[in-house]
């Protein structure tokens, strides 16, 4: 009898989901496969992985719903098959770290501002029309866990990750409202999903690498840390410096530096940086 209760609260165990949004880097442009013509495959997942088949394989505790994809986690749920975004790194620190089973709800688009296409309500203006299909993604797979492939489980919020600003950084008056479209941004998704104390962390727009100087980008940057120090968000907002996860185009298979130079090894740090972040802040602050 006292077995079989144990069992029955397993099983009815809510699974944490953690939404992860933004734009293309959110995305994904990390390549999984070393291509020999590309600088000798250097900067591609296989790389990176080599002698750690662990990273290559699925995971049976971390499930993913990205769009018109779903299943375990693995390499391969970046912009497009073949390649990876931050949600691999993170799935693996919040799957290692979790008693319980994980999902990623992965929902981005690329070429997104923050300023125009996922405007949030309480910013003024017309609301994006990506700020409300982000809601609306979510609010469906939480209410209806089949569609993620979890017929029958309960979904709980666990936390949310942002990285974005690409479009932003390239337009003048977004960076200068960015930070205060940001702090909207967090409340208002916080209302519309029904979860007023929703972890969050924002991941620093640091593509380019540490030597960035140009005054759009510096400011954009320092808007997005600003935004995640408010005391009215007593410990629950993070963020993440990334400059430091830039590695060049001779070390990468191509030289987009708006895409990281599609270097996975860039994209999975990232995505750890975001999972060690979120542990940290709902440790802080007791979600």
């Amino acid at each position: 009898m006292i077995l079989s209760l144990i069992l029955n609260a397993i099983v009815d165990e809510p699974i944490k989901a953690y939404v992860l949004a933004g734009q293309s880097n959110m995305q994904g442009h990390g390549m999984v496969k070393a291509d020999l013509a590309r600088n000798e495959g250097r900067g591609s997942f296989e790389a990176y992985a080599k002698g750690r088949p662990q990273l290559m394989a699925e995971r049976d505790d971390v499930q993913i719903w990205y769009l018109d994809r779903v299943g375990k986690l693995r390499p391969g749920y970046g912009h497009r098959e073949g390649y990876i975004g931050p949600e691999l790194g993170f799935g693996h620190v919040m799957g290692d770290d979790s008693e319980a089973p994980i999902l990623l709800i992965k929902v981005c688009w690329g070429g997104k501002s923050l300023g125009a296409d996922f405007r949030p309500p309480s910013a003024g203006g017309e609301v994006g029309s990506f700020y409300k299909q982000l809601v609306d993604h979510v609010t469906s797979v939480v209410a209806d866990p089949a569609m993620a492939g979890l017929k029958g489980k309960k979904i709980e919020l666990a936390g949310f990750g942002w990285h974005q600003g690409w479009n932003d950084r390239v337009n003048q008056p977004f960076v200068d409202e960015y930070e205060v479209n940001m702090v909207k941004f967090i409340r208002d998704i916080r209302i519309d999903l029904s979860a007023p104390d929703l972890p969050f962390v924002i991941a620093e727009s640091g593509m380019t690498g540490p030597t960035e100087k140009h005054p759009r980008a510096v400011k954009l940057m320092k808007a997005q840390a600003s935004a995640t120090r408010r005391s009215e968000w007593n410990g629950s907002v993070g963020f993440c410096r990334t400059r430091r996860f830039w590695r060049d185009k001779a070390n990468s298979p191509t030289g987009q530096g708006y895409h990281w130079n599609s270097n996975a090894e860039t994209y999975w740090l990232i995505g750890q940086a975001m999972g060690r972040e979120m542990l940290r802040i709902t440790a802080d602050s007791g979600a």
